[in-house]
């Protein structure tokens, strides 16, 4: 058993993919949905939506996987329960530690785990599953292996379509801290979409250099169920309707041993023409740096005929098809269809295109009303008795309906049998192909027509609310929600490439080679240290840096699955900032469950107080990290690498960003703000010297510190992130 699980932004969007056969959809909430720009849905259109669902045995999954605020808690828990009520099969969530909350007090409402969470390793799925979700939604950057494991573990979803996002799932931080829209609240600009230059030499000219392709599975979709992931995930909420028709019909058609239309996908949307994504490794085709948006599908080459550009090919476009025209490769302009011609057919752009430049459909209008016109209908038997002096019956698939007006007999014409079954082949828009069993009419019954069409409508609708209604309930309450928590921290934390010299009480150790011999980073420093462990660690990753582990007295981890990772090794867990630890739920856990954990660094000091336990911190100091790349942005051209450690990228403004590379298994990148962060600790002192270099001697100097660091920022301590 598997399911395709389709994206609906909207409600064409919805329909479009029940339609064209997903097994299950998934769409967000007006509020607390990490694609707010989508239209979304209010609790009505859900309830429409998942009743139209159900007369296809089609799921419908509801998306709240937002960080989720203290004073946000109540309406999140309250909106949970709305959409649990209205109809959703299952609620898609970010907050792991809610979710615990969650499912122990309304243990009958099914959780998945977003991507978001960032599970990427069986550690992950097994916390996951220990907090009560029954489904993770892998990472996207998670390998084959890695996925073939937490499959046996726990039911999975992963994506095989659709956009990618630059950094790893959960773990953005660009948007919020380039324009105060946080890509972890659903309110992404998407930087990573923009211009950039690098540093390195064959980079410095600036393109879309962290722009992904969009994924496309394809075939490897076989693979994936071989290793058992049960959900095939297509990405979307911002697309339109026959773009999810066209991918749904897509993969469907792979499932069922055909080839599938990738035409028809590519013409729909298309950005950079598709990469396999990384759970076999990165492709060639993974960055898209020369084209930004839907590229669409070649159909020609233009030569310039007596001023005019004709497309020199044998596709045969109609009024209303769009272009994009590439030349060397790069993107020029759009262009639309212009009138047939022999060999080929015209188009006009708003720029004068060259011989030799090439043309992509965009828009196909024939297509686009074809994949729109499907029609997904369910079978339904009707029964019926109509006899004179009783009242009429009728059983549509075993729902029986009895009018309240006995039969009378005719004067004139009585009701036939025929009457009756055209009658009900009229289903008044309702997605039914009709069957008819036995109609029994006996004696002359009379029936008026508007009085059987109107017995017709009602028989159909005691049937739709047999079929929809899902019979939910739940108990009053709902999780409790924790007390503020108020302690005092006075400790210091820093984060460093080696420790060699370090003044603070906690060390955490960043190294630029995780299987290097690390000893010689950690030699005298005399407190507590810690090795800094990313996001994102595959099986293999976990095996590198096990033999280091003796020279530390724990692990700073910035991913969930570091709980149940440090079990497994018996050792202390300090939770990093990227457990994005932003209200109470959160907070308790991590008392408990960690020896020190951080607050997110998405929070205003307001906003951190009352979450602030004795063993809590605060990133308060040096660089700022926004994204996490599991990806070699240089196209992994590893055999003409310099192998430097850092580089810096530069936006259209002029602003640079560092660019870090570490190794584990394999090249990561890490890019860190322009601006580097000096702010007042809501909790113990964090510092990130990673990028700065130690500064851990100036952290009782403020002045020296704030000389030390050049261009700073409070980040979000004052001002709160939408």
């Amino acid at each position: 058993m598997c399911e395709i699980l389709a994206p609906a932004g909207d409600k064409n969007s919805a329909l479009a993919a029940i339609n064209s056969g997903a097994d299950a959809i998934y769409l967000g909430l007006k509020q607390f949905s990490a694609r707010s720009s989508a239209d979304n849905f209010d609790f009505a259109g859900l309830k429409e939506i998942a009743d139209y669902a159900s007369l296809f045995g089609v799921r419908v999954h509801v998306a709240m996987n937002t960080l989720v605020k203290q004073g946000e808690l109540q309406g999140f828990i309250e909106s949970i329960r709305q959409a649990w009520l209205a109809g959703a099969d299952a609620i898609i969530l970010q907050d792991l530690f809610l979710g615990r909350a969650v499912h122990k007090a309304w243990p009958e409402i099914v959780l998945h785990l977003s991507t978001q969470a960032g599970v990427c390793n069986e550690y992950g799925a097994r916390l996951a599953k220990e907090c009560g979700f029954s489904r993770v939604i892998l990472a996207r950057e998670t390998a084959f292996s890695d996925i073939a494991k937490i499959a046996k573990l726990i039911e999975t979803e992963v994506f095989v379509q659709g956009a990618l996002c630059t950094c790893f799932s959960g773990q953005c931080y660009f948007s919020s801290f380039a324009g105060g829209n946080s890509g972890n609240r659903g309110r992404c600009k998407q930087p990573c979409r923009k211009l950039y230059s690098i540093d390195r030499s064959g980079f410095e000219e600036r393109a879309y250099r962290l722009s992904p392709s969009d994924l496309c599975a394809g075939a490897n979709i076989l693979k994936l169920k071989e290793a058992g992931v049960y959900s095939f995930k297509i990405e979307g909420r911002m697309r339109r309707p026959e773009y999810v028709a066209a991918a749904v019909g897509y993969y469907r058609q792979l499932l069922s041993g055909g080839r599938g239309d990738l035409s028809a996908l590519r013409r729909t949307y298309n950005r950079g023409n598709y990469t396999a994504g990384l759970a076999f490794g990165q492709d060639k085709s993974f960055l898209s740096s020369a084209v930004q948006g839907h590229i669409g599908e070649y159909v020609g080459t233009v030569r310039v005929v007596g001023g005019r550009f004709l497309c020199e090919s044998a596709e045969r476009p109609a009024e209303g098809d769009c272009f994009k025209v590439l030349r060397s490769g790069t993107e020029l302009c759009g262009a639309r269809f212009g009138g047939a011609a022999k060999g080929g057919f015209f188009v006009t752009a708003p720029k004068r295109l060259k011989n030799g430049d090439k043309l992509f459909i965009t828009t196909d209008t024939r297509l686009n009303e074809r994949l729109l016109a499907r029609r997904r209908l369910r079978t339904v038997t009707v029964r019926a008795r109509f006899a004179e002096g009783e009242l009429p019956e009728a059983v549509i698939d075993g729902v029986k309906f009895v009018g309240d007006e006995v039969l009378a007999r005719a004067d004139n014409r009585p009701l036939s049998e025929e009457d009756i079954r055209a009658c009900f082949a009229k289903v008044d828009g309702l997605p039914f192909e009709v069957h008819f069993g036995d109609i029994e009419v006996e004696g002359t019954p009379y029936l008026g027509m508007a009085k059987l069409n109107a017995f017709r409508r009602a028989a159909y609708e005691k049937y739709l609310d047999g079929v929809t209604d899902k019979h939910r309930s739940l108990p009053e309450g709902g999780p409790a929600i924790p007390a503020p928590i108020r302690g005092k921290n006075g400790k210091t934390a820093v984060i460093c490439t080696s420790l060699c010299g370090v003044d603070a009480d906690i060390g955490i150790l960043k190294p630029a080679n995780y299987a290097g011999d690390l000893s010689a980073l950690v030699g005298g420093f005399t407190g507590e240290k810690y090795l800094y462990l990313p996001p994102f660690l595959s099986g293999e990753d976990i095996g590198i840096i096990r033999p280091s582990l003796p020279l530390f007295d724990g692990i700073f981890c910035e991913g969930i699955y570091g709980v149940a990772l440090a079990r497994g090794l018996g050792l202390p867990l300090f939770a990093g900032v990227g457990f994005n630890a932003a209200n109470a739920f959160a907070a308790a856990f991590l008392a408990e469950n960690a020896r020190y954990y951080c607050i997110s660094k998405e929070l205003t000091a307001s906003e951190s107080y009352g979450l602030c336990a004795e063993n809590a911190f605060s990133l308060a100091c040096g660089g700022i990290k926004l994204m996490d790349l599991i990806y070699c942005p240089f196209g992994k051209s590893c055999r003409t690498c310099d192998r430097c450690g850092g580089y810096t990228l530069t936006d259209e403004a002029g602003r640079k960003f560092p660019l870090r590379r570490y190794e584990i298994a394999s090249c990561r990148f890490e890019i860190y703000n322009c601006s580097n962060l000096l702010c007042g600790a809501a909790a113990g002192l964090l510092a990130d010297f990673t990028v700065t270099g130690d500064l851990s001697a100036d952290l009782g100097d403020g002045t020296a510190l704030r000389e030390a660091l050049g261009a700073v920022t409070r980040g979000h301590s004052v001002k709160s992130v939408l």
